[in-house]
């Protein structure tokens, strides 16, 4: 099984090549940087190429031996993006508010979860009519802030086994939780970040739209990837399943305002910049396998 492939022009055309301001960048994040144009940093795809593959990867091996993957991102240009696509590859996400002990501290998040269920069961339930407004009012208020919070985990049943991330500058408390714990890390790292702590880092922007839903298109469909190559190991026809899990494509969406006002501020030229050290037309090629 082959993971999700994907062309250089739609990094470009995503925008993933633009990082912040030069005057906000992470030295640790040197050896990534291309060059500036209009005093924005240009992230060198040609070195995200292969990182993302072999993200990608690992993901896909992941999901193959049964594992759990977790999409964090919490900040509003991630957040129903990263729900979406991991509804879409059955998996699971946090896209409101990290909660510090999500990882380290599972007990205490599943007598939450736990409930979570208890509400949802005692609204559905004809005991309901028994309750005065104001109660049934606290009950749903309970309920609602406990589904924002962990509506994306209550079915994962345990720990992840990988977490992918979208920004680690944002996720910071999760990344420090995974990292105790040995769950392995793959992460979007913009110029502005530390890829030191990530396992799977991945140069790119980690604020434009279009950027995160490209990632999180891969990412869903590489886990789809796992899936199928476990059901085909177990021996399940996977013709004959009722519902066999279908590729994610990546696909363009409509132009939204992006995060960061640098990159629009350097859009055209850098382009140019980075079309000099990539071939804009040519599928983005894997890394050959060892």
């Amino acid at each position: 099984m082959a993971v999700p492939t994907f062309t250089m022009r739609q990094l470009l055309e995503a925008g993933v090549h633009f990082g912040h301001h030069t005057r906000r960048w992470n030295p640790k994040m040197e050896q990534y940087i291309f060059g500036t144009r209009n005093k924005v940093h240009i992230i060198d795809l040609q070195q995200t190429v292969p990182m993302l593959y072999a993200a990608l990867n690992t993901t896909r091996d992941i999901a193959a031996g049964g594992g759990r993957v977790l999409f964090v991102g919490t900040k509003r240009a991630a957040s129903d993006i990263v729900a979406d696509s991991a509804r879409k590859c059955g998996q699971y996400y946090v896209n409101h508010r990290w909660l510090g002990g999500m990882l380290t501290n599972w007990k205490t998040i599943s007598y939450s979860i736990k409930k979570l269920r208890d509400l949802e069961t005692h609204l559905g339930s004809e005991e309901m009519g028994g309750l005065t407004k104001k109660e049934l009012l606290n009950l749903t208020r309970q309920r609602d802030k406990l589904e924002l919070a962990l509506g994306g985990i209550k079915e994962m049943g345990g720990k992840p086994d990988m977490l992918v991330v979208i920004d680690t500058n944002k996720e910071e408390i999760a990344i420090n939780e995974a990292r105790k714990l040995g769950i392995p890390i793959a992460a979007v790292v913009d110029s502005n970040s530390n890829p030191n702590n990530i396992d799977f880092p991945i140069p790119g922007n980690d604020d434009a739209m279009r950027a995160i839903q490209l990632y999180c298109d891969l990412f869903a469909g590489a886990v789809l990837d796992g899936l199928q190559q476990e059901m085909t190991t177990s021996g399940i026809d996977v013709g004959e399943a009722e519902a066999p899990p279908q590729e994610v494509i990546a696909v363009e969406t409509p132009a939204a305002p992006e995060a960061p006002a640098e990159a629009a501020a350097a859009a055209e030229p850098a382009a140019e910049v980075v079309a000099e050290a990539a071939a804009p037309e040519a599928p983005a090629e894997a890394p050959k396998a060892t």
